[in-house]
């Protein structure tokens, strides 16, 4: 980038126009940790302009000249989002969001590009990034923009925290109790169950039990939920 807008006059002067309301509750995150701002730029001055605005609106910046430096860092645990320059020297833009699509769906993207740019910046849309900004633009925009991509980030993860949860509790079950809770979710009786898989009802009321428990279910209809969500994110059966 080249063409600065108001927030790059903040240098390392500090920054005082944060809307208080961007300030709060930064650290009420998956991790308890103060969220990332990655900013990936081969302007040197804009990278330090950027990075002393986030540092003082609160979050944690971490800066890169190129594509392939932020991917050799290592993925963070904690809720966080990507600046990111549509025009780079390696790799560009575009070809880092297809690149982290999949593996970092839970850091948002924010596209900050020139006028010429729109066309591109569209294109990114599409293919799943959170934000573009076109300069100029000002400071709050920009805060504004990276709040509520922590904020999809935080959700993001605390679901992936969930997920993984179940998946650790289905991983207990027995093959047995797991085909007793595919068929009591399908809607079966016990009694039915046990005909399907030729045990006694009694067999199947104790299966069930164990089931429940290791599921954390307090009702069926939760127990319903939860595997229905282990179906989602296993994707479509073929």
């Amino acid at each position: 980038m080249s063409n600065h807008s108001a927030f790059a006059h903040a240098g390392r002067q500090g920054y005082t126009g944060v809307p208080r309301a961007l300030l709060t509750d930064r650290g009420d995150t998956v991790s308890n940790e103060i969220p990332y701002v990655f900013v990936v730029d081969d302007d040197i001055s804009m990278r330090e302009s950027l990075e002393a605005l986030i540092s003082c609106a609160g979050w944690r910046p971490e800066t890169f000249a190129s594509a392939q430096s932020f991917l050799d860092r290592p993925r963070p645990q904690s809720p966080s989002c990507l600046l990111l320059d549509l025009n780079l020297p390696d790799l560009s833009g575009l070809d880092l969001q297809q690149r982290i699509a999949v593996d970092r769906a839970d850091m948002p993207i924010i596209f900050i590009t020139g006028s010429g740019d729109v066309p591109r910046s569209v294109q990114a849309m599409k293919a799943g990034a959170f934000d573009f900004l076109t300069k100029p633009f000002g400071d709050d925009v920009l805060l504004s923009a990276i709040e509520h991509a922590i904020q999809r980030s935080h959700s993001a993860l605390g679901h992936d925290a969930e997920l993984q949860t179940l998946r650790d509790c289905q991983a207990t079950l027995t093959r047995r109790e797991q085909e007793v809770m595919e068929l009591v979710v399908s809607g079966l009786l016990n009694k039915q169950v046990g005909g399907e898989l030729n045990i006694s009802e009694i067999t199947v009321k104790a299966h069930r039990g164990k089931v429940m428990r290791k599921m954390k279910a307090t009702s069926l209809p939760d127990l319903v939920n939860k595997v229905t969500r282990l179906r989602l994110a296993a994707g479509p059966r073929h």
